[in-house]
Formats: structure tokens, sequence, C-alpha cells
């Protein structure tokens, strides 16, 4: 790793490929392209008018807003003059939002638009060290303290390039570079201090990692303010691979088939949703093409076989998978765009089975873990030595035992500097030598492939002394194209039972065909032949889980899970306790004799 700091590493790598493709956006319904040169001179505008608003080393920058070109302009920005980027999930409600802008002691913020504004307006009264909000979409208001886009680029204009230089010229690794809040499943998010070194070894450590080429296009559309996403920026800068950002969540399926990119990176929840799609359109068609279907994915699960023994393919299975490649599988392929070469999954277990189809149909998942606290990357599966059910090896440059008690615990430079204001939760999540207690239980196999068995915090202990992952029991119920989220629940009881929402689109296609069409959502939850169809689908997947694992009993929600309703963290974890405690009643009904 040569470069001293992000500043460094930006400078040197778009100069390097000034003229070559950088970014691709959309703007108003067109696709727009810039090159490196573009971004960079860009970069440097928004770091001198940073300077100009008063922006001193080490001071935070919060961003709101969406994944987006000018997130990563104002994050290069803010890192490249000394700032600290802090990310606020949009999705965050308003006094969320004044949480970390008030934690964070920021003085400026990012917003994106009005929507984004009206959260720090709502809450602007208890945010006095605030001095400037800036606004990517929309008009501002000096006297407000608001900036539009353009007057923030204008302040800049009176700051000489030479000041922006020795800015970035002085920063170090060790320099603060971002502070990421995590999601808080448990408590308040705590704010985790990650350094230019942090961001710059994960970058190089993920290159080393995984399959990258400079014709590789990426399709991003995680959200920037988790570090996982920001990972994928400082990965594929220094290897000038392009970035196209997805015009928002609801494109995505249009975004992949008008970018075809060669890799993507997601949470379980996109393969999920492609997976259901796909299984629920080979139920509905005629029994021949029905048939057709089963029988190429069963030639594709027989290569893949081969493939993870590294073994040769036979002529005759060649023969057999080229024709279910052409007459099958590339269909399953062309929902990621027909040309993705890899995928990487991270943020939440993935379902082994999902990963066994994909790879089947000829589309490679590759699953890795990392968390806040270690910049988001310590294992991850490799292209051509992928091991189902697993997070992969150690990551280069990264070091990892197990614990007495089989937690996972890694080290190395990805390793935060500590949490922001809370040296004693710092303490307690890094020992004295140095050493990252994870909080997963896992078992590493002699070839040094990490499979992760349950959460130490998570974990259920049944009446009976068994120790139950809950998180395995809801990645196993949600192949289930009728179920959109599944929480289990069951510590000290006697058995296992969930709480699970419908997936709205499928139970209402299955309605129509059942002679429901006119029913409402509440309608669809009471009616017994929902509740059988769920119970059917619960005893089916069952059969993937121990007798002391499978549910028992179960109840269906009025409505999903969501952000909007505190169920879900910002980057879509349950809220366990949240929704124990809503659903109280309901749960303790499940275990009425």
């Amino acid at each position: 790793m040569d470069p001293s700091s992000l500043y460094h590493m930006l400078e040197d790598a778009a100069k390097a490929r000034a003229s070559t493709l950088a970014y691709r956006f959309k703007k108003d319904g067109q696709w727009v392209e810039w090159t490196w040169a573009e971004t960079l001179a860009a970069i440097r505008a928004v770091a001198r008018s940073l300077i100009a608003l008063g922006v001193k080393r080490g001071e935070r920058v919060c961003i709101l807003s969406r994944t987006r070109l000018e997130w990563v302009l104002c994050d290069l920005g803010t890192v490249s003059c000394g700032g600290v980027t802090v990310g606020i999930y949009p999705s965050n409600l308003a006094t969320d939002c004044a949480y970390v802008v008030r934690h964070a002691d920021a003085e400026i913020v990012f917003v994106e638009a009005a929507g984004q504004l009206d959260k720090i307006r709502q809450v602007r009264h208890d945010l006095p060290r605030l001095r400037h909000v800036i606004v990517l979409d929309g008009p501002g208001d000096p006297g407000e303290g608001l900036l539009d886009w353009t007057a923030f680029l204008a302040a800049g204009a009176q700051v000489p390039e030479s000041e922006r230089v020795r800015r970035g010229e002085e920063l170090a690794p060790d320099d603060l570079a971002s502070l990421v809040y995590t999601s808080g499943t448990t408590g308040v998010p705590k704010g985790a201090m990650i350094t230019h070194g942090n961001l710059l070894f994960v970058g190089w450590s993920a290159a080393r990692s995984l399959y990258l080429a400079e014709r590789f296009e990426t399709l991003l559309f995680l959200p920037l303010a988790h570090v996982f996403a920001r990972l994928m920026i400082y990965c594929c800068i220094p290897a000038g691979v392009p970035t196209t950002f997805a015009e928002d969540a609801s494109s995505l399926a249009a975004d992949l088939q008008a970018v075809r990119p060669q890799f993507i990176a997601s949470v379980p929840r996109v393969y999920e949703k492609i997976y259901d799609r796909v299984l629920t359109a080979a139920s509905r068609a005629g029994p021949v093409r029905r048939a057709l279907f089963h029988w190429a994915v069963g030639v594709g699960r027989e290569a893949s076989e081969r493939r993870q023994a590294k073994a040769p393919l036979p002529l005759g299975l060649r023969t057999r998978l080229a024709l279910a490649q052409r007459l099958v599988l590339h269909k399953v392929q062309a929902a990621f765009g027909g040309r993705l070469v890899w995928a990487v999954s991270g943020g939440a277990p993935l379902n082994k089975t999902i990963a066994e189809f994909f790879d089947a149909c000829g589309v490679t998942i590759l699953e890795g873990i990392g968390m806040t606290e270690n910049t988001s990357f310590s294992h991850v599966n490799r292209y051509g030595n992928n091991r189902f059910g697993t997070v992969g090896q150690v990551a280069p440059g990264v070091e990892h035992r197990l614990a007495e008690d089989g937690e996972l615990l890694t080290r190395g430079p990805n390793l935060m500097k500590g949490y922001f204001k809370d040296d004693a939760a710092t303490a307690e999540a890094i020992d004295a030598d140095g050493w990252l207690h994870t909080g997963d239980v896992a078992e590493i196999d002699a070839e040094g492939f990490v499979r992760i068995t349950d959460r130490k915090k998570d974990l259920i202990i049944t009446a009976g002394g068994k120790n139950v992952a809950p998180q395995r029991i809801e990645r196993i119920l949600r192949t289930s194209p009728f179920i959109s989220h599944a929480v289990a629940y069951g510590d000290r009881r006697k058995y296992i039972t969930a709480l699970v929402t419908l997936d709205a689109d499928n139970v209402r296609s299955w309605a129509r065909g059942n002679g429901l069409a006119s029913a409402s959502p509440a309608q669809l939850v009471a009616d017994p032949r929902i509740r059988e169809l769920i119970g059917r689908e619960i005893e089916e997947r069952n059969q993937e889980l121990a007798s002391f694992e499978t549910v028992k009993r179960f109840h269906i929600l009025p409505g999903d899970l969501s952000i909007e309703t505190g169920d879900l963290t910002p980057t879509l974890k349950v809220k366990r306790r949240v929704v124990y405690e809503k659903y109280r009643a309901a749960l303790d009904a499940l275990y009425a004799d």
C-alpha cells in the first residue's frame, strides 16, 4: 500500500487514468459519464469549499443522502482536506439524524433534497453547533444557513489551490477519515472511528481477494452510510474499475439490465428476492417448461458440485450443461444483466440454499463477512475457491482465531481506532492484545474456511437446554416465496415459534388463483387458507432443521417489518428486542396450552 492517505490514493489513481470512465449516473432520464479527470476536479472543488466554510482538520461533516455521485464527491472532498465523513442513512427518522449530528459534533451537513432537509429542520433547534446545511438538489436560503450546491461550490473560489494541497499532503494513515455509526439493533448507535489507513488497507485487501479487471464495471446500490458500500468505492478507485450508481432502490432490476455489470456487492435480501422471483415464475409455468427448468437446474447443480470438488466436467456433462444454458439458465443470469462474473454478499448471513441455486444457474455469489468495527472486511470466499455455507478464508493481512467459547476474533490494520466518545465500549470490543471480539460463534476448517454457527448475543436457549441460532431458522423460512420476514423466538421456552410477514405480491397472486381476489390485506392475514398456505411452507422448511430448531407454531403479523415502523435497522437487520416487545401478546399466545 503505497499511498499514505485517501487523498494520495485518489490523486495518484485519477491522474493515472485521467481520460477513462470513472462514474456513470442517471440525470433527467439519461445516463451521464464522468472521467477520472472530471471527478478529481469536482472533489478538489468540494475540498476548497469546505475549507472556505471553516472545516478544520478532524472536524466532522455529515452526509444525509441516498447513494449517488455527489455522496462520493462530498466524502472524498471531506477526507481530502482533513475532515471526517459521517454518513447518515436516508431512511433514518429525524430524531435518529439529530442523534448522529449531535453526537458527532458536526457543524456542516449535506442533505440530498427537500425530504431530507425537512428532517434537519425538524430537529435544528436541538443542534446548536450546526452552522451550514448544503442542499444537493434544491434552493438555498442564506438566512437559514442553507446553501445550494452551486453557491457551495462558488464559496471555494477564494481558497488557494496551494492550501488544499497543503491540507492533503499533511494527511497520514492514522488520521481519522470517517465516523461510521452502527445500526443499533440492541441500543444506541456507536460511532466507529475509521482511519485513512483502515480504508486504504481494506481497499487493498479486498482487491487482492476478489477478481477485478479494468474492463469490469459494477453497479452500486448499497447505502454509502454503511462502510460496506464505501469499501467497494475505495476498492474500485485504485483498480480503475468504473462504478455506475443505481437510480434508486425501485429501479434496481431495470438498472441491472441497462448496465449489465460484471460484479456487484449486495446484502442477502436482494439475492433472496431474485431467487423468489425466479422460483415463482418457474412454478407458474406449464408442466413442460417447469420440468425443463428443474432439469436444467439439476444439470447445473451437478456441474457446480464437480467445480466445488475441483474435478473436471466430463464431456457428457459439458454437453448437457451447454444445452441447459441455452434453454434455461441464461434467463436466470439475465436477471443480473447477463454479464455477471461474480457477486459478493455481506452484511448478514446468506442462505446456503440460495448460494447453491445461483451457482447451479451460473451466477457465482461469494459470501464474506465484516463488521463496522473492522471496516466491513475480514473474510471472503474467492472466485475459484468458493465454499457454500461459509464466509470464506481470512483476508490478506488479517489475523483470526477462535476464543475458548468459539467466538471469532480478528486483528489487523482493518481494526477501527475505537468508538467515538466511548472508551468503555471500545475496551469491551477490543481486548488488551488487540483482538476484536466479533460476537460471532464460528468454526474454522483445515483449509481456513470459516463457518458462522450463531451469534452470542442472539442465541436462543430453549427450556430443554438446546442452543438455537435464530438467524439460521429465519434464513430458511425466508426462502418461501410467500414469507417476507421471519423472527424466531423461544428463549427459555419449550419450543421454537416464529412471527412471519407475508410477501404481498406473491400472496396476492396466490389469492387471485384461489378465490380470494377481492380480499383486503387484513382479510388475507386472517383467512384460514392463507394460514394453511404459510403452515405448509413452514412445515416444508422445517425438514432442513434439527427437531429442536423446528418452528412448532407461528403468528402472521398484520403488516411487513420496516425501517419506518422501527422494526428494522437502516441495514435491514431485525431489531429483535423491539419486535419481541411490540408483539409480546402474540408470542405469549403461541405458548398457551
